[in-house]
């Protein structure tokens, strides 16, 4: 199989790279025969581009809120650590088990 590019790279272990919103936008079609309207296809288009962009706003938002949770989760996991009695301040469990 040949190796597909996209804006002079190729894609990474075969996958196609994200589309881009600009890319929707601005993607041109070849004539055919019986044609379509070229109007539907345009708006089409931008609907599709500002979904596309709308997602890839999201994930960012999400990347960030994920990235805050995870470090206030280690920080968190850091104090409690520190908080924790060491084992020799434990008593030895008198229980027959």
């Amino acid at each position: 199989m040949a190796q597909v590019y996209r804006g002079g790279q190729p894609y990474p272990a075969g996958y196609p790279a994200r589309l881009t919103p600009h890319e929707v936008r601005t993607r041109e079609f070849a004539a055919c025969r019986h044609g379509v309207d070229l109007v539907e296809v345009r708006e089409f288009q931008v609907r599709v581009a500002d979904e596309l962009a709308m997602l890839n706003e999201t994930v960012r938002l999400l990347s960030q809120e994920n990235d805050r949770i995870r470090r206030a989760l280690r920080d968190w996991q850091t104090m409690h650590a520190q908080e924790c009695r060491s084992p020799q301040e434990h008593r030895p469990n008198a229980g027959h088990w």
